[in-house]
C-alpha cells in the first residue's frame, strides 16, 4: 500500500469518517483492485465523496466549495470556454476581492490547467476544490449559458425578421441561432429538473416557461418575431407537418444531453396568436423509482403489496393529470417484472420503456385504440396487463373481464378519490356485481412538492393552523413541523422534488356489498376509513409530520 493511501486513511480516521474495521476492509480491496483508496471508499459507500474531498482540501490548505449551495456567476463562467471546463473538470464560479477568477477544480494542483485558464480568461486564477461528480453536473448545467439565451434570441430574431413564406420559415428554423436557442432551452430545462417546457406565442412576445416540481416558472420572453421559426424547429425535430397549423399534432423526439438519454413528448395546439408547444421531458436514463422513493408510507405499502402480489384482479390508480399515476404503475411493474411473467402494456403514448415488457402504442389513425388493442393482448397469453387509461365503457368492460379471467390488470382512471372510482365504472355501464368481484384495490394519488432538505426550517404550528386542517391539536404528538425557506440548491423555492400523497382503498366484502347496492361514494368512504384507509388529507398530514412536505403544500393539492 502506498504512503499516500496510508496518509489518507489516517486523515479519515482522525476526522471520524471511517472506523478501523472499515478502513482495513477498504485497504484490502484497494490492494486487490489497484484503484485509489479514495475511490474504493466512495464506491463502497463508506465515505461520501463530499466528505472525502472536504477532508483532503482542509489538509492541503485549499478552500472546498459545495456546488449545490454555491452561487455561480454567469459572467465568470463565460470567461472560460466550454471545452476547457470539460477537459480540466473546472468551473469558474465568481471573482474574489482582488479581481481574480475563482475556479472550482477537481484537481487544483494541475498547473497546466491553471495556466491555460489564465491565458483564456486574461485573469489570475484563484483555485478552489470541489467533488468531480458535482463539477461534471454543474459544468453541464452552466456551460450552455456561456452565450446568453438573450443573445441567441436576438441573433435568431435578426436572422428571420423578414420571414413570411413557409419556405423562409423552414429555412430560418434550420439556422444556427434558432437551433442553438432551442438546444440551450432544452439543456437548461433538463438541468433545472423541469418536467415540461411551454413555448407560448402571445400578441407581442414569445414566452417560455418550465414546469418544475409541478409549478410553472417563466424563464424568458422574446419578441414574437421568432415564434414561427422556433415552433417550426420543434416540429421538424418531432417529425411533424410544419405546413399544418390549424390542428393539434403530437410527436416524439429522442436525444442525448451529456450522457443522459432523453425523450421529449411534443404536443402542438393552435391558438389565436400562433401554435403553442408543450414538450414533456422523459428522462430514460433515470430508471424507475421505487415505491418507497415515491413516498409511500409503510402502512399503505403493505396494503398495496397485498394487492399487486395477487395473481389476478384489477388495481386502479386514480387522480388528475400530472398526479404521478403512470409513474406509480411502472414502479409496480418494475417489482413484478420477472422472467417467468408475461407483461403486456397498451398506452397512449408509451412514457417509460422497460426491458422485459411488451409495450403497445395506441395508433388512432390505424384504428388501434385501447379496446381493440386490449382484445388482441388477451390472445397473447399475458399474466399482467397495463392499460394506460380506462376512457370508455368498452375498455372498462374488457378490463373487468380480463381481471375476472385470471389476469392481473393495472390501469388509471380520472376521479377525485378512491371510492368515486367504483361508481365511475358503474356509470360506464359495467355491472356492479362484476365491478365488486374484479376490483381488488383503488389508489388515489396527488403529488406535493418535497421540502428542500438543505434549507427547511422547523417551527411550532399554532392551534388555529392545525384546527384549520382538522388536525387534532390535543392528540398531536409531534408538534414541530417544517416550512419552506429557500436556498441556492432549490432555486430559492424551498422545495426540491416531489412526494406522493396516497389514499388506498382495498375492496373488502363490505365495500363489495355497497358496490352491488349502488351505494354512494360517501358511504364507501366512511366504511373504508373505518377499515383503516388513510384519506388523502390524513396521508398528507402524516408526511407533514415526517418533514417530507409542508402544511401549505398539502392544502394546495388536497381539497
Amino acid at each position: 500500500m502506498t504512503s499516500d493511501a496510508r496518509h489518507l486513511g489516517s486523515l479519515l480516521l482522525d476526522e471520524g469518517l471511517v472506523t478501523e474495521d472499515q478502513l482495513d476492509k477498504a485497504m484490502a480491496a484497494q490492494e486487490e483492485s489497484g484503484l485509489p483508496l479514495g475511490k474504493v471508499l466512495v464506491d463502497e459507500g463508506l465515505v461520501a465523496e463530499t466528505d472525502l474531498v472536504r477532508t483532503l482540501a482542509r489538509q492541503i490548505g485549499i478552500e472546498f466549495v459545495d456546488l449545490d449551495e454555491q452561487n455561480v456567476d454567469p459572467a465568470a463562467t463565460a470567461l472560460i470556454p466550454d471545452y476547457l471546463q470539460v477537459r480540466f473538470t473546472a468551473l469558474p464560479i465568481g471573482f474574489d476581492d482582488d479581481g481574480k477568477l475563482i475556479v472550482a477544480m477537481a484537481d487544483p494542483a494541475n498547473v497546466i490547467a491553471i495556466d491555460d485558464m489564465r491565458a483564456a480568461s486574461g485573469r489570475e486564477i484563484s483555485a478552489r476544490v470541489a467533488t468531480r461528480s458535482a463539477l461534471e453536473d454543474a459544468i453541464q448545467r452552466y456551460s450552455s449559458y456561456s452565450e446568453s439565451v438573450t443573445d441567441l434570441a436576438e441573433a435568431a430574431i435578426a436572422d428571420n425578421d423578414d420571414a413570411t413564406s413557409l419556405d423562409d420559415i423552414e429555412a430560418d428554423s434550420e439556422e444556427a441561432p434558432v437551433v442553438k436557442l432551442l438546444n440551450t432551452v432544452i439543456t437548461r430545462a433538463i438541468g433545472e429538473r423541469a418536467s415540461d417546457i411551454h413555448i407560448e406565442p402571445g400578441e407581442r412576445d414569445l414566452r417560455i416557461r418550465f414546469r418544475i416540481d409541478g409549478v410553472l416558472h417563466e424563464v424568458m420572453t422574446t419578441p414574437r418575431t421568432i415564434a414561427n421559426a422556433v415552433v417550426s424547429r420543434v416540429k421538424i425535430m418531432a417529425d411533424l407537418n410544419i405546413a399544418e397549423r390549424r390542428v393539434p399534432q403530437d410527436g416524439r423526439v429522442s436525444l442525448k444531453v451529456g450522457d443522459r438519454a432523453i425523450d421529449l413528448r411534443v404536443a402542438t395546439l393552435p391558438s389565436i396568436y400562433g401554435e403553442k408547444v408543450v414538450m414533456r421531458i422523459l428522462d430514460k436514463s433515470g430508471g424507475v423509482a421505487s415505491l418507497e422513493d415515491l413516498g409511500f408510507l409503510e402502512h399503505n405499502l403493505e396494503r398495496y403489496a397485498e394487492s399487486y402480489t395477487k395473481p389476478y384482479g384489477a388495481i386502479l390508480v386514480t387522480g388528475p393529470t400530472g398526479s404521478g399515476k403512470t409513474t406509480t404503475l411502472y414502479s409496480t411493474l418494475d417489482i413484478l417484472n420477472e422472467p417467468d411473467v408475461n407483461i403486456i402494456t397498451v398506452e397512449d403514448p408509451v412514457e417509460y420503456r422497460l426491458e422485459g415488457l411488451t409495450q403497445v402504442q395506441v395508433n388512432r389513425k390505424a384504428g388501434l385504440l385501447f379496446a381493440t388493442a386490449l382484445k388482441s393482448i388477451l390472445r397473447a397469453d399475458p399474466d399482467i396487463v397495463l392499460i394506460g387509461e380506462i376512457r370508455d365503457g368498452e375498455t372498462a368492460k374488457i378490463a373487468i373481464e380480463a381481471a375476472l379471467t385470471g389476469h392481473l390488470v393495472l390501469s388509471t382512471l380520472h376521479t377525485n378519490d378512491a371510492p368515486s372510482s367504483i361508481n365511475r365504472l358503474v356509470d360506464m355501464d359495467v355491472e356492479p356485481f362484476l365491478v365488486s368481484s374484479a376490483i381488488d384495490a383503488v389508489l388515489a394519488q396527488r403529488l406535493a412538492r418535497r421540502l428542500c432538505d438543505k434549507c427547511k426550517v422547523s417551527y411550532k404550528p399554532t392551534r388555529e393552523e392545525l384546527e384549520g386542517v382538522r388536525w387534532d391539536f390535543e392528540r398531536l404528538d409531534h408538534p414541530d413541523i417544517y416550512r419552506a425557506e429557500g436556498c441556492k440548491s432549490c432555486s430559492d423555492t424551498g422545495y426540491r422534488g416531489r412526494v406522493s400523497i396516497n389514499e388506498l382503498m382495498t375492496v373488502t366484502e363490505e365495500i363489495q356489498r355497497l358496490t352491488v347496492e349502488r351505494s354512494s361514494s360517501d358511504e364507501m368512504m366512511k366504511v373504508a376509513v373505518e377499515q383503516g384507509m388513510l384519506t388523502l388529507r390524513d396521508d398528507g398530514l402524516e408526511k407533514v409530520k415526517l418533514g417530507y412536505t409542508s402544511l401549505e403544500e398539502v392544502l394546495r393539492v388536497v381539497v
